[in-house]
């Protein structure tokens, strides 16, 4: 009796094991079809990428160089004194506008006049022989055609003249120079321009043609010079079209909202540098408005030309990769498409494409980090783009 109790709890218990066994795996099976099955009225939809986009468009674009210039002073003078002497006034004041013959400094005159008093005492003199020297040329030569005299005293009188109208010559040669000397005592200025800083002050001894010292430095700046560079790949459309047109330059100082300064090409250098492939080129302003300014940096544009009917895309449209510069194109499906392009320059803004795309087409500007080849884009110009019922359940997966 009590073994057959025992055999019926071993098989009650083996029983209960075998359902929990059952309902187990039954349990697990379930979850497992759960997980691969999605619910009825559930579904997954792929937004599409908002973007910005224009086309592609014709347009005539100006065929421009653009480059960092330098003003440089049309003349420049550095004005020194001829004689040596004691400044005894200056005549201008600093930074001053001065024009051409203008008087800038005074030296001390007064050794130069006593100079010039002394040869033209000289002169008188030597002049006084002279007219002597003729008196008695002409007695000696009467004597000599009524035979009262010899040849050689004849002779004598007339190298005596000879002799005094050589040094009558010199004399007046000296006055001259002293002439001169004295007018060097005045300074005047050169040129029209505007003077720098009084490098020596009144009192001081000048030295005649210091190559240590100046006495005032003035700069001519109307006009006025740009120097600038240009690639050497343009150096032959310039000097095409310098055979035919006067090419304009424009100069904008940096930070300048105003109108550039307009001037002209007037120099091309003899050599092309072969450190930095440029050539040197200098443009003339007429600078009234004296917005250039010696040693000033400036933007500078050389006009060219004009290409026309050329295709061109907003610069923020083209990318860089690696494999080059390329553009998103959106498909008539607002799709993108990445296609690579092959650019010549950009102008305001604008980027002129030479190969890649076509007139009329639409490339993305804003948007381009969320994409990839085959994305599906939602232009957004201001209204959202409105995306057919065939293209929404397109992007929709159970």
């Amino acid at each position: 009796m009590r073994k057959s109790r025992i055999n019926n709890r071993i098989y009650i218990i083996c029983l209960t094991l075998c359902i929990f066994a059952v309902i187990s795996a039954c349990s697990s099976q379930k979850a497992e079809t759960s997980k691969k099955s999605v619910p009825q009225g559930q579904k997954k939809l792929i937004r599409p990428v908002p973007v910005t986009a224009a086309q592609v468009m014709p347009k005539s674009i100006p065929l421009e160089i653009r480059a960092v210039g330098n003003i440089e002073s049309f003349s420049t003078v550095q004005v020194k004194s001829r004689v040596t002497g004691e400044l005894q006034k200056v005549h201008f004041r600093e930074g001053q506008d001065v024009a051409k013959g203008d008087l800038l400094f005074t030296i001390d005159p007064r050794p130069f006049e006593a100079v010039l008093s002394e040869a033209r005492a000289k002169l008188e003199r030597d002049r006084a022989l002279f007219r002597k020297a003729e008196e008695d040329n002409r007695r000696y030569e009467n004597l000599f055609q009524g035979g009262f005299i010899s040849k050689e005293q004849y002779d004598q009188a007339r190298t005596n003249l000879n002799s005094l109208h050589a040094t009558l010559a010199a004399d007046e040669a000296v006055v001259e120079n002293a002439r001169l000397q004295l007018g060097y005592t005045s300074i005047y200025s050169p040129i029209s321009g505007r003077t720098g800083s009084i490098l020596i002050d009144r009192g001081n001894m000048i030295k005649a043609n210091d190559d240590n010292k100046s006495m005032v430095v003035i700069e001519q700046i109307n006009p006025i010079y740009a120097s600038f560079a240009a690639p050497e790949s343009y150096f032959l459309q310039i000097m095409e079209k310098m055979k035919s047109n006067t090419l304009s330059v424009y100069a904008l100082p940096d930070g300048s909202k105003a109108e550039p300064e307009t001037g002209k090409l007037t120099f091309v250098d003899n050599s092309i540098d072969s450190k930095t492939g440029t050539i040197r080129l200098k443009a003339v302003f007429e600078n009234k408005s004296r917005r250039l300014w010696p040693g000033q940096f400036v933007n500078i544009t050389l006009v060219l030309g004009k290409l026309q009917n050329v295709l061109t895309v907003p610069s923020q449209a083209v990318q860089t990769g690696a494999n080059g510069i390329f553009v998103f194109v959106i498909s008539a499906e607002n799709t993108v498409e990445l296609r690579m392009i092959e650019a010549l320059f950009s102008h305001d803004g604008e980027t002129v494409i030479e190969k890649g795309v076509s007139s009329g087409e639409k490339v993305v500007t804003d948007g381009h980090i969320r994409l990839i080849p085959g994305a599906v884009v939602e232009i957004m110009d201001g209204q959202k783009s409105q995306l057919s019922s065939a293209q929404n359940e397109n992007k929709e997966v159970r």
